[in-house]
């Protein structure tokens, strides 16, 4: 509520039924009543919506009433809030009323809905807004609809004075019965309410007809959780005929979408990067505190060279380098308990076949390669793919963008025409695979001579017959018989070939016949091995079985397993073949490369103000792959959170980390980076606080120098830091020189050093060095050499200000002065009195190098006089003159008479005291006393003539009268009193006056004090005084350079008792120049002029004030004067 002026804001809200009144209410709760929670108002609607923004701008609190009507009767009041439910297609009305008894103009009220939509640009057939004579206002809301639901506020508004109310209402569509369909059906009735969009009803006009009772089936909510697909189908399953009318109320309401609360900007749908190239993934975060995790395909990623996380802001950007194939996939962010998903689709570009494949022709058993250039999809025989698996007779062999189709044993059925088919294009080349024999004899003895023909070919001897096969094989085995033709005997035989074994090891495609795998993966090595008959396979590492590994043989191969890998499985293995025909040997080197073990802690030698130096050794253990590069983290020693300072990878072992604050301990440790991954990390450093050195000492000049000794002194360091200062190191070296020599050993914490022991005519040269925990400052060196040599300086006394007037004291008071002085060598000092010695009993002098001391314990009036110091070096002399004045209480007036008497005055008259005390009479006091109790009574003090009229005295009293004479020591201690007494004569006595003529007073100016040319220093205060006397009171006018000064702020003027005043505020050099001040009165003028000249840097020096009397009155007044020093 506002505090002044009184007034108060009520709102009322009623849901009002056809041909019911809205009721108001002025706030107020019943006694009986108990406060009640606020109820949601909610009312049903299907009309087309009020484009409203939700939300609500709460205003400060207002009391408020809300009184509501149900169609019962029954009136509840409840307090600011959501209102209670209300049947459907009902009026709501909503009533303000302003209690502003004590406003002079009708206040400004306004209706909001949301936080900025001003109702009344939406009045219409749905909504009026009224306002009464009685200072309410009124919005009705006609056939609610369900769109109006939302956060309504009401505001009046009077010059600076504000108040508002503001109250949700709720629309529950749930609790009501609304038959969808009949609002969308076309009907021939043209009703004024039929559905909105029936607008060939409207144009005829018939007697409406009974709708049937609304289904139970909310048509609504099912469509809401339909896919638009399927519209059609339930509108069509519920007797919906305007599909078109559906579509466009379904539209109109609003989706809802939730906001996220972790992220401000959400991964885009879908990324897409070319085959090697590099991909940014940006989310921008609501809150930057959050902890952020990502994921490729429901796996964490961790930093790698390959994955690289950057912090910019509020945004977190994820780096892909290299992309391949295998990063197409699905990655997702998570923030907290959000998460959002995105999919990266790698585009390989189109593969170009360089080099096509040429054709081949060979024989059985050799080796076929087909070469080619670039990666290809697909290669196939006579148009059937060719199997490359590891069981298979084909291989591919990759060097570099060289590949190789490989066939090592080839056979007849290898013949064909060989397609390689990329993206880019296809080539084909044809192979041809022709027999060799392989010679096997054997002899058989006929009787008769034969010619026995055959495919292999054979020779005939007689009565031998020969069957000879060349480059037999293993195919070559089996049962032979020979039958002659024309005989019924036949022989057999059986032959049976044995083959070496033998290790194919370029069929594992890896060079050097090395295999690399990471630790903790499982290894499976598969050779293909040969051999008749199958040899026996032993795997052995080094000279030795492994430990650690299982071997298994079967067929054509033999594979060796290990189920996770570790570092000491890194090695030569080597498999040994044997059988019948020999044995074959060769060696496989598996390298298990792993993440490099953790760096040592690292040193910091180098410590700065807010950096340091840090360098450490590389890993002893490097994972079996070369180190890429370290990461550095650093925190404070108090706190446990580590912060990463290189999100590049550093390749040196020494880094420099920056922007640390001074002063706070910090500790230090390295990560080891290889292709593998980031190392564990190193152990802290030993914790170091940056410090840092202070700056160099400033103002270094040298102070004395003698014949042996130089003395230098400096100001302290501008810039001192968290480390403090410990003292400084004064060194110097002789002028040509570069050896500076230390000269206190030890630090020195004075700003004041003597150097001793130098050489008598030499020339040195001086620097300071300011020290603390960080080490030494930059030295602050003196620009030019310093002579050894006492040189005599000129004596000259340095009076203070106070001395260079009279110096008052009292008698008894002490005197200690003390007078400095300058010279080279050692000046001597002489004082004199009045042109005598100074007597040592009555005055003590004490002289220093540099000060003079004169001391008097108890003043006298003999003390007083002028005392002449004379400081003397060789034929040098300076001196200078010290006035000392002892005052004491001044002695009585002398001859105070009773001049005359007259009704009931007295006139006294005397002369001043023989004695005034060394200082001038201030004043004299005056007293009476009666002769009869002789009680003595002050009637004036500090009065300065020597001659007083005592006025109303009693009549018939006797008086006698006392003066005491007064200076700056007080009262004298005796009074003189009249020798006679003063009668005051009864009534009926007159005194005979005498007749004298008046005086005529009048006179033109005339200035009894002129200006005095003065000079001022610039930002300080200045006044130019003067005196001027005439009669009649003159006008005073102030001039500069001959202009008047005129209602000018940076001027104040002053006149009193005829002392006119001109203060300058903080004059600056412009404000110099001639000033001048003129009196004018009837009988005539006068002025005076002074210059004042104003200076940037200057000092000031006080001067002896004087004094001006003026008849009448006593008036003092002082003017100083301000000369440059």
């Amino acid at each position: 509520m506002l505090a002044a002026p009184a007034w108060r804001f009520v709102c009322c809200t009623e849901a009002v039924a056809e041909g019911q009144e809205p009721v108001e209410t002025d706030g107020t709760q019943p006694e009986h009543a108990e406060p009640a929670e606020p109820e949601p108002v909610q009312a049903v609607v299907a009309q087309e919506p009020i484009p409203a923004e939700n939300g609500s701008n709460q205003p400060q609190p207002v009391e408020v009433g809300v009184k509501e009507q149900a169609e019962s009767g029954k009136t509840t009041e409840k307090g600011e809030g959501p209102c209670s439910p209300r049947p459907p297609g009902g009026d709501i009305s909503f009533v303000a009323k302003v209690e502003a008894k004590d406003l002079l103009r009708k206040p400004t009220v306004k209706w909001f809905k949301g936080k900025w939509m001003d109702l009344a640009s939406k009045t219409g057939k749905h909504l009026q807004l009224k306002e009464t004579f009685e200072r309410q206002t009124k919005m009705h809301i006609i056939k609610a609809k369900e769109n109006y639901a939302g956060n309504y506020r009401c505001e009046v508004t009077y010059k600076d004075k504000f108040d508002s109310c503001s109250f949700d209402l709720e629309a529950e569509t749930g609790s009501q019965n609304i038959d969808i369909r009949s609002a969308f059906k076309r009907s021939s009735e043209g009703q004024e309410d039929a559905g909105e969009l029936d607008f060939s009803g409207l144009l005829k006009h018939r007697e409406p007809k009974q709708e049937d009772e609304a289904p139970d089936v909310d048509v609504w909510d099912i469509l809401k959780n339909a896919r638009p697909d399927q519209y059609e189908k339930i509108a069509f399953m519920y007797g919906i005929t305007d599909l078109r009318g559906l579509l466009r109320r379904m539209k109109k309401i609003p989706k809802q979408e939730k906001k996220s609360e972790a992220f401000a900007k959400k991964l885009e749908p879908a990324y897409q990067v070319d085959k090697g190239g590099k991909i940014r993934l940006v989310v921008d975060l609501a809150d930057p505190t959050v902890e952020l995790k990502w994921y490729k395909n429901g796996q964490e990623i961790r930093p790698s060279p390959k994955y690289i996380f950057e912090h910019k802001g509020t945004q977190r950007i994820m780096v892909i380098n290299n992309c391949s194939v295998n990063d197409d996939a699905a990655y997702s962010v998570a923030a907290g308990d959000e998460k959002c998903a995105t999919e990266l689709f790698v585009k390989e570009l189109p593969v170009k076949i360089v080099k096509g494949v040429e054709p081949v022709k060979t024989t059985v058993n050799e080796r076929i390669e087909l070469e080619y250039f670039k990666d290809s999809k697909t290669c196939k025989k006579n148009g059937v793919e060719v199997p490359t698996g590891v069981r298979s007779r084909y291989r591919v062999k990759s060097e570099g963008t060289k590949h190789f189709l490989v066939i090592d044993d080839a056979s007849k059925e290898d013949t064909g025409t060989y397609s390689i088919m990329a993206s880019g294009g296809t080539s084909e080349a044809h192979v041809q695979v022709d027999c060799m024999y392989r010679s096997c004899l054997f002899s058989l003895f006929l009787e008769t001579i034969e010619d026995l023909p055959g495919p292999t070919g054979y020779e005939t001897q007689r009565p031998v017959h020969r069957l000879e096969i060349e480059s037999s094989s293993l195919h070559d085995a089996g049962d032979y018989t020979f039958v002659p033709e024309g005989y019924s005997q036949s022989l057999s035989a059986k032959i049976h070939i044995i083959d070496p074994p033998r290790v194919h090891l370029d069929s594992l495609n890896f060079p050097d016949n090395t295999v690399t795998i990471v630790a903790g993966n499982k290894l499976r090595l598969e050779i293909p091995i040969s051999g008749e008959p199958a040899p026996r396979v032993v795997w052995m590492k080094g000279e030795r079985s492994g430990h650690r590994v299982r071997a298994e043989t079967y067929g054509d191969q033999t594979s060796l397993t290990i189920d996770i890998t570790e570092r000491e499985d890194s090695g030569n293995y080597k498999i040994v073949l044997q059988n019948e025909a020999g044995e074959a040997t060769a060696s496989v080197k598996i390298k298990v490369v792993d993440i490099p073990d953790p760096p040592e802690a690292p040193l910091v030698p180098v410590v700065g103000g807010d950096w340091c130096s840090m360098t450490w050794e590389a890993p002893k253990y490097d994972g079996g792959s070369p180190i890429l590069g370290y990461f550095i983290e650093r925190k404070k020693k108090q706190s446990s959170r580590w912060m990463r300072l290189n999100f590049d990878l550093i390749k040196e072992t020494s880094f420099e980390p920056k922007k640390m604050i001074e002063g706070v301990p910090y500790e230090v440790r390295i990560f080891a980076v290889n292709a593998i991954g980031v190392s564990k990390p190193s152990e802290p450093s030993k914790a170091f606080t940056p410090l840092a050195v202070t700056s160099e000492p400033t103002m270094l000049v040298v102070d004395d120098v003698t014949d042996n000794t130089v003395t230098v002194k400096w100001r302290p360091p501008e810039t001192i830091g968290a480390a403090g200062l410990d003292g400084y190191l004064v060194e110097y070296c002789i002028e040509g020189a570069n050896d500076w020599v230390v000269s206190n050993k030890e630090l020195t914490e004075k700003t004041k050093y003597t150097i001793t022991g130098l050489t008598p005519g030499s020339k040195i040269l001086v620097r300071v060095r300011a020290i603390n925990a960080a080490g030494p400052s930059p030295p602050r060196t003196l620009q030019h050499a310093i002579l050894v040599k006492e040189v005599i300086e000129p004596p000259k006394i340095r009076v203070p200000r106070h001395l260079k007037q009279t110096y008052t004291r009292r008698v008894g008071e002490a005197v200690n002065l003390v007078v400095p002085f300058m010279g080279k060598p050692r000046p001597k000092v002489t004082w004199l009195k009045e042109g005598k010695p100074i007597e040592p009993t009555h005055v003590s002098i004490r002289n220093t190098d540099c000060d003079s001391i004169i001391f008097i314990r108890k003043a006298e009036r003999s003390h007083s006089g002028k005392y002449e110091m004379t400081v003397q070096v060789e034929n040098h002399v300076d001196t200078a003159i010290i006035d000392i004045q002892i005052v004491d209480l001044p002695g009585p007036p002398q001859c105070v008479t009773i001049e005359d008497v007259w009704g009931g005055n007295v006139a006294l008259v005397w002369t001043p005291p023989k004695d005034n005390g060394n200082a001038p009479i201030t004043g004299y006091t005056i007293q009476k006393a009666d002769k009869k109790t002789m009680e003595w009574f002050t009637c004036i003090e500090q009065y300065h003539r020597t001659c007083i009229t005592i006025t109303e005295l009693v009549v018939g009293n006797e008086y006698f009268f006392r003066i005491y004479s007064e200076n700056m020591c007080g009262l004298s201690e005796a009074a003189t009193v009249t020798k006679k007494s003063a009668l005051i004569v009864k009534e009926g006595m007159q005194l005979k006056t005498h007749e004298f003529n008046d005086r005529d007073f009048k006179e033109a100016p005339k200035f009894t004090q002129p200006l005095i040319n003065t000079f001022a220093i610039a930002g300080y205060n200045a006044t130019l005084n003067c005196s001027v006397r005439a009669n009649p009171r003159p006008k005073v006018i102030w001039m500069k350079n001959k202009i008047t000064i005129l209602d000018d702020p940076r001027y104040r003027m002053f006149s009193n008792q005829g002392v006119c005043t001109l203060e300058i505020r903080k004059p600056s050099p412009y404000d110099g120049g001639m000033y001048t001040c003129k009196a004018i009165n009837d009988l005539g003028e006068a002025q005076v002029d002074c210059k004042l000249e104003v200076k940037g840097q200057c000092g000031t020096e006080g001067k002896l004030y004087d004094c001006i009397w003026f008849p009448k009155a006593t008036v003092v007044f002082f003017l100083s004067q301000f000369l440059a020093s």
